[in-house]
C-alpha cells in the first residue's frame, strides 16, 4: 500500500495511506494530538511509579517516543508493549521529523525505538522497556503478556478498521487490565462509548486535541469502588 509523508499544522509529520484514504495522525498536528490524547489524558493520568502499557498500533512510533520522553522527565518506569500488523519500512520512518522537532530531548531515541528487533522485550534505558510485536491484535495471545495499567487505543478509525472496534475486542482488553487502569483513544463516537460501557468501563468524554471536540478516557474501576 502506498505511504505518503505529509506535514501537519504543527509542523510534524503524519503518514497518509492512499489505499484506504486515512492518516496515521491528525492533520491539525501529529505531535499535538499524541501529546494530548496519550500523554496528558493517559500517561499523566496514571498515577503509578511503574506502568505496564499496551499500544494498539505502533505505527510511526510517535506515541512510544513521546512516552519515553515523558517518563524520562517524571521518573516513571514504563514497560511498553505494542502490536503492529504492518511495521514501517526503514526508508519511511527515517524520514519522519519528530526527532528534529524535539532535538534537545534525546533525539536519537526515536531511531533506537524503530531499530530494536520485533518480538523481543528489550531494555532501552533503566526506566523504559520496549516490546514490539508484529502481528494482528485479533490473533494475539494475551496470556503471554502482563496485565496492563494503561492502554493507548490508536487503531485506524472505526470506518476504516471496524473489526478492531468490536465489543469482543474491548472485552478482551478489559479482562487484561488491572483495577483502576486506563484506556485512552482519540475516537469519541457514541458507538465506541457504548461498547466500552457495556463491557464494564467507566467512560468519560473529555476535550479532544486541536481540531477535535472530544476524545474518550475509559477506566476499569476496582470492585470496591
Amino acid at each position: 500500500m502506498k505511504i505518503e509523508i505529509r506535514e501537519t499544522l504543527d509542523g510534524s509529520h503524519t503518514l497518509y495511506l492512499e489505499g484506504i484514504d486515512e492518516h496515521y495522525h491528525s492533520t491539525f498536528g501529529a505531535i499535538q494530538e499524541s501529546e494530548h490524547v496519550f500523554i496528558q489524558a493517559g500517561l499523566s493520568h496514571c498515577q503509578k511509579g511503574e506502568v505496564t502499557l499496551f499500544e494498539i498500533g505502533f505505527g510511526t512510533g510517535l506515541n512510544c517516543y513521546l512516552t519515553f520522553l515523558a517518563a524520562q522527565s517524571t521518573g516513571q518506569r514504563v514497560k511498553y508493549h505494542a502490536i503492529e500488523k504492518y511495521p514501517l519500512p526503514k526508508e519511511v520512518y527515517e524520514e519522519l521529523n519528530y526527532d528534529s522537532l524535539m532535538k534537545n530531548r534525546s533525539s536519537e531515541i526515536f531511531s533506537v525505538l524503530h531499530k530494536t528487533p520485533w518480538n523481543q522485550e528489550l531494555e532501552i534505558s533503566n526506566f523504559f522497556h520496549l516490546h514490539k510485536m508484529e502481528g494482528d491484535l485479533l490473533d494475539m495471545n494475551f496470556d503471554l503478556l502482563p496485565d496492563f495499567d494503561l492502554i493507548y487505543f490508536d487503531a485506524f478509525s472505526p470506518e476504516k478498521q471496524p473489526e478492531l472496534w468490536e465489543m469482543v475486542v474491548f472485552e478482551r482488553l478489559f479482562d487484561k487490565m488491572k483495577n483502576n487502569s486506563i484506556l485512552v483513544t482519540y475516537c469519541a463516537k457514541g458507538m465506541v462509548r457504548r461498547r466500552l460501557q457495556a463491557v464494564g468501563f467507566e467512560v468519560e468524554r473529555i476535550p479532544g486535541p486541536p481540531g477535535k471536540r472530544e476524545m474518550i478516557r475509559a477506566i476499569k474501576r476496582s470492585i470496591e469502588n
